[in-house]
């Protein structure tokens, strides 16, 4: 039997980056932090690392981002609201810095494939993550293989239908009515102005509308088995099923095929940071 590797899953986010050193199947070290700068996450991250010898870095990152590995600027952050990140390339410099091969992906695509691979979305051929909180994202994992093309899906920036007399602000700086804009964290505090969502009936069912049009949007975009779907925004009780249940009104009947119309086709995540469990699969692949 050869010797068990070192292993380093990244997770950035809008609010935190997650950190994970594994030696076979043992946690060697994991850590959090806010997301402020790079500079402050390449320290965090090599002060978690020490003296270990690192063979391989899966980065599950925040987009938009370059995740195509013959690109010039693999792993570069593109154009963001996030402060000091547009032009970053953490796996560039991680990688470096630890001496190791780095490979990236979106935080919403390895989620997809750690779901995928032994979490809510075991077994199905093809799952959708979807994940509505600071931000809102979507990846595709087909079997054990994530998609992208000349980027990466970006579903949080689809436009949605408003229900008639909604002119809460969107939350987006590039969109009025994308779903991101309306439902992520930011569009939704603006809108309720303190109140809990699930205090505000009217609040809930606009967002429940707004992330079941988002699920429509992926069934007849990407048809696929399953929809995990998570994050702080669908964390409010019997928000997920009311989405699912909006999703099925989107649809009309059509595109429903066999799996959108099964109970459960909308599922919660089985892992609590489903992206960096992906991110420790990329890492393992890197090598």
């Amino acid at each position: 039997m050869g010797e068990q590797r070192c292993y380093l899953g990244i997770e950035t986010g809008g609010t935190k980056l997650l950190a994970r050193l594994v030696h076979g199947a043992s946690v060697i070290a994991e850590d959090r932090w806010p997301t402020t700068t790079p500079d402050a996450a390449l320290t965090a991250i090599t002060d978690l690392v020490g003296e270990h010898r690192v063979d391989g870095i899966g980065i599950a990152g925040f987009g938009p981002i370059v995740v195509d590995p013959a690109a010039a600027n693999y792993g570069e952050v593109l154009a963001t609201p996030k402060p000091g990140w547009a032009g970053a390339n953490l796996r560039a410099a991680l990688s470096e810095r630890l001496n190791a091969p780095a490979a990236v992906d979106t935080d919403v695509n390895l989620a997809a494939l750690a779901e995928q691979d032994r979490g809510a979305g075991k077994g199905f051929a093809s799952v959708a993550y979807v994940t509505v909180g600071t931000g809102v994202g979507a990846g595709l994992a087909l079997a054990g293989r994530t998609l992208s093309g000349a980027l990466h899906p970006e579903m949080g920036h689809v436009p949605v239908l408003r229900l008639p007399g909604d002119t809460s602000p969107s939350g987006c700086p590039f969109h009025a009515n994308c779903v991101e804009g309306l439902a992520a964290g930011p569009g939704v505090q603006a809108r309720l102005q303190g109140r809990r969502l699930e205090d505000s009936p009217a609040d809930f069912a606009a967002m429940a509308d707004y992330i079941g049009q988002l699920f429509a949007t992926i069934v007849l975009a990407w048809s696929p088995h399953r929809i995990v779907a998570g994050g702080g925004v669908l964390s409010v009780p019997g928000l997920r099923d009311a989405a699912a249940a909006r999703m099925g009104v989107a649809l009309g009947g059509y595109g429903v095929g066999d799996a959108a119309g099964q109970p459960g086709f909308v599922a919660a995540p089985m892992f609590e940071n489903a992206g960096l469990d992906g991110a420790l699969i990329l890492a393992r692949r890197a090598t």
